[in-house]
């Protein structure tokens, strides 16, 4: 019993040595994966960029039981499978470089016609990063645009996580195996997207994330989306080498500045001095893509509504850059008793958060862009 198409799809983006630009060179030769499986060596070696070595590796993998057991398991995970050839591929990779010849996908694909916004920066990130990174992808997400990322540590997950209560889809994209949650302490959020949007790997099951891998990952990012937000960066990160992708595909770059002399700050900085647009709120991102979002302008900040006057002085005396409860009642001039019965208040309704013990921010976790 011959391999279907499908079958054939998958043994050729499981051999991991070839690579996009081969696979490429393969099937311009060939004409077929068909054919690829039936050369022979010395037909093999006659296609550009094959070696020795690559040749054999094609030849020794051809092994049917194994490739049509491997496709029943990506089929009982209800992973797809979708390939260059497929209508379903979305155009924007079809004309990057290195377009990958597969994608594996748990949950869908972004729709084409829809805006999508990759938001990225370190996985270290700062609390204010984290705050930052969680207000615009939840703002970005009610407004319609579909957020995408890499569902690592630190502005990832937290865009995600935004993203996830607004009202579009978002995407993770691996640089692992469509089946490998990496890192672990983000499986709540792997599971979660697969429902309201995807998980999306050019790595079969199985295959651990090596350093290599990743890079080649932030080229699936930024070509899948329409501009790249980066939230926190250092001056050397692979936040930057996403947006310098997205720079070359004609995509727009949007950094959101920082302190001068923080590190996690130096790479957003550069970015604005080479041209990046400079954001302070979602809306200016709305704005660059001719969004009208429909705002309730009847609806006022929270300080200016719920809270007491007493309230009012804490809230107000508080920022998005972590500050100490010393710190706070000098600059308020109230009470000890007052302020921490304010504090404690403010975090139950969810106006300011305690990043570390005796530390507070104010909470952007309403989605709010005013």
């Amino acid at each position: 019993m011959e391999l279907k198409q499908k079958e054939l799809e998958l043994w050729l983006a499981s051999i991991l040595s070839i690579g996009p630009v081969k696979t490429n060179k393969l099937l311009e030769y060939f004409k077929s994966e068909e054919e690829i499986y039936k050369a022979g060596k010395t037909a093999l070696l006659e296609a550009e960029g094959i070696t020795e070595k690559i040749a054999d590796e094609i030849i020794n993998r051809r092994q049917q039981g194994t490739i049509q057991r491997e496709f029943e398991k990506i089929c009982e995970k209800e992973i797809s499978l979708v390939s260059i050839h497929d209508r379903e591929y979305p155009d924007k990779l079809r004309n990057i470089a290195k377009p990958p010849y597969a994608l594996f996908v748990r949950g869908r694909l972004p729709e084409e016609k829809r805006i999508s916004i990759a938001i990225v920066g370190a996985r270290n990130c700062s609390s204010y990063g984290k705050e930052m990174a969680f207000w615009f992808g939840k703002s970005l997400s009610n407004a319609g645009i579909q957020v995408i990322s890499g569902l690592a540590l630190g502005v990832d997950g937290c865009a995600h996580k935004g993203a996830l209560l607004g009202k579009t889809s978002t995407f993770g994209i691996l640089g692992n195996g469509i089946d490998i949650c990496y890192p672990r302490e983000n499986f709540e959020l792997y599971m979660s997207m697969q429902k309201k949007g995807g998980i999306i790997s050019e790595y079969g099951l199985g295959i651990p994330g090596k350093s290599f891998q990743f890079p080649m990952r932030n080229r699936i990012i930024s070509g899948l989306c329409d501009g790249v937000l980066v939230v926190e960066a250092r001056e050397r990160s692979g936040s930057l080498i996403t947006a310098d992708l997205a720079l070359e595909q004609g995509k727009e770059i949007f950094a959101i500045p920082g302190k001068i002399g923080d590190r996690l700050s130096e790479g957003c900085n550069n970015l604005v001095k080479s041209g990046a647009e400079l954001v302070q709120s979602p809306k200016d991102i709305l704005n660059n893509f001719h969004i009208n979002q429909i705002f309730d302008h009847n609806k006022m900040k929270k300080n200016d509504i719920f809270l007491d006057s007493m309230e009012k002085i804490v809230y107000a005396n508080l920022s998005l850059v972590p500050k100490h409860l010393d710190e706070i009642l000098k600059e308020t001039n109230l009470l000890m008793s007052d302020v921490v019965g304010i504090l404690l208040k403010l975090e139950l309704d969810g106006f300011v958060k305690q990043t570390a013990k005796n530390y507070y921010i104010q909470s952007y976790e309403d989605g709010t862009i005013f």
